[in-house]
C-alpha cells in the first residue's frame, strides 16, 4: 500500500511527465525531437544478469565492477541491493553537477558553485496515457543562487536533455 506523500508525488510525477512528453513533440508532425550525436566521445558498457531487478550489474570500464541488484521492499523486493533507479539518481546528479561546473566555467561565474550541492529524487511509477512504467526526476540544486546559471546547466547536461529531448536508442540481438 502506498503512503498518501508517496501518492501524491508520485502523480504529481506523472502530471509532470505526461506534461514533459507532451511538450517535446513538435506542432508539424508529432514526433518527438531527438538528439542525434554527430559522435562517441566516450561509450559506457554494462551487461545484467539473473533476475533483471534482482540479478547482478557489471560494467567494464577503466575501473570495472559490479553490483548485486535487488528490488526496493516496497515493489516486493527484500531491499538487499541497489536497483536501476537509484543508479541513474547518482548519474544524474553527478552529471548535472559537471554540467553545472562546465556552464560556469564557460560563463566565468565559478565562484558562484563553490558549494554547490545536487540531490537527484527519481520516481518509478506507473504511466498515464502510455501504460506500463516510467520516471520522473525531482532535482535540486543547493549553494548556488543564480537561477539562470542552474537553468543553464539543466540545458548542457547529457541526462537532462536525453529525457528532455529524447535520444537515440539502438537496439539489437546479440
Amino acid at each position: 500500500m502506498l503512503t498518501m506523500p508517496f501518492r501524491t508525488c508520485l502523480n504529481a510525477s506523472r502530471r509532470a511527465v505526461a506534461a514533459q512528453a507532451r511538450s517535446c513533440t513538435t506542432a508539424s508532425t508529432g514526433k518527438k525531437n531527438t538528439i542525434i550525436l554527430k559522435n562517441h566521445t566516450y561509450t559506457a558498457h554494462a551487461a545484467a544478469s539473473g533476475k533483471g531487478r534482482s540479478g547482478l550489474v557489471i560494467s567494464n570500464g577503466e575501473v570495472p565492477f559490479s553490483l548485486r541488484l535487488a528490488k526496493p521492499k516496497v515493489l516486493g523486493g527484500d531491499g538487499e541491493g541497489q536497483n536501476p533507479e537509484q543508479l541513474f539518481a547518482m548519474g544524474y546528479a553527478s552529471c548535472f553537477l559537471g554540467a553545472l561546473q562546465a556552464t560556469a566555467s564557460r560563463l566565468g561565474k565559478t565562484d558562484a558553485i563553490k558549494g554547490a550541492v545536487v540531490r537527484t529524487s527519481v520516481h518509478l511509477g506507473e504511466v498515464e496515457e502510455l501504460g506500463g512504467f516510467g520516471i520522473a526526476v525531482d532535482i535540486q540544486v543547493g549553494g548556488v543562487e543564480d537561477e539562470a546559471l542552474i537553468k543553464a546547466a539543466h540545458e548542457a547536461c547529457p541526462y537532462s536533455r536525453a529525457l528532455t529531448h529524447g535520444a537515440t536508442v539502438n537496439l539489437s540481438k546479440i
